[in-house]
């Protein structure tokens, strides 16, 4: 499936307790399509590390990327520090309209929780205007529409109409809707409609918005997912430990394997 990623394109990854396909990052850098621009929704983790030190990351749009617990994330941070990659500073509300835009197929929405921050020096992209439908001065910003060449997630189940539960993480669906291109591992995929059964139903992104489902049991590892497994802290840790270095980092790309530690 990391053929219809290609270099330059916009990818929309998301939160680390929200589904991450871990999966696909590895198929990412073997596949290596270069100056990807990054869309964390709306903050990135160990999957956003590990491309950038693949190399495979030109810019960064995010409201933060850490490894929680584990600390910072080492290969973004060294990143940043040599101007390696460009760093598009957001707010998690602002990621969310800027998709939320796409999917209604507007350019912009507005926001008022920018007023008076510093971000608002930094992108130029967002607009602070008077409101239109005011009377006097009342200034309000307007986030540009965000439309991902490609989104790309994990997720416990699809069905083999391709349709894919998500539960009650909305934000994969916001991913979808806003995105050209759908990328899905899973964890299993089951005979019956996902979309016939009433306890599932309202959980399912359906196939109308998914180019590609794979299956990838573990596919989300380190990182946990609901309902199936937890994080791996202790792997977690290890890799903030190693990737302090860009030999360390290549040493446990090398030796890393999901299945090895089940």
């Amino acid at each position: 499936m990391a053929k219809y990623i290609e270099r330059g394109m916009t990818v929309a990854l998301p939160v680390d307790y929200a589904g991450v396909s871990m999966a696909m990052t590895r198929e990412m850098i073997r596949h290596g399509a270069d100056d990807l621009h990054l869309v964390c929704v709306p903050t990135g983790g160990l999957q956003v590390d590990q491309l950038i030190g693949a190399g495979l990351v030109g810019t960064v749009e995010t409201s933060a990327v850490s490894l929680g617990e584990a600390g910072g994330a080492p290969r973004f941070n060294a990143a940043v520090k040599n101007g390696s990659i460009r760093v598009r500073d957001a707010t998690c509300p602002a990621i969310h309209a800027g998709l939320m835009a796409a999917q209604k197929g507007v350019p912009f929405l507005p926001m008022r929780g920018l007023i008076g921050t510093d971000l608002l020096r930094h992108r130029n992209d967002w607009r602070v205007i008077d409101n239109p439908l005011a009377d006097g001065c009342d200034p309000i910003v307007l986030i540009p529409a965000i439309k991902p060449d490609v989104a790309i997630f994990h997720a416990p189940m699809a069905d083999r109409f391709g349709n894919v539960w998500i539960g009650r993480r909305r934000e994969l669906a916001a991913m979808a809707y806003a995105s050209s291109i759908t990328i899905v591992t899973v964890e299993r995929i089951v005979e019956e409609s996902l979309l016939a059964d009433e306890r599932t139903a309202a959980g399912v992104l359906p196939a109308l918005y998914i180019t590609a489902v794979g299956q990838a049991p573990r596919g989300a590892w380190p990182y946990g997912l609901w309902g199936e497994y937890p994080p791996d802290v202790a792997e977690i840790a290890r890799y903030a430990q190693a990737a302090r270095t860009v030999d360390g980092y290549s040493r446990y790309m090398t030796d890393a394997r999901p299945e090895a530690r089940s």
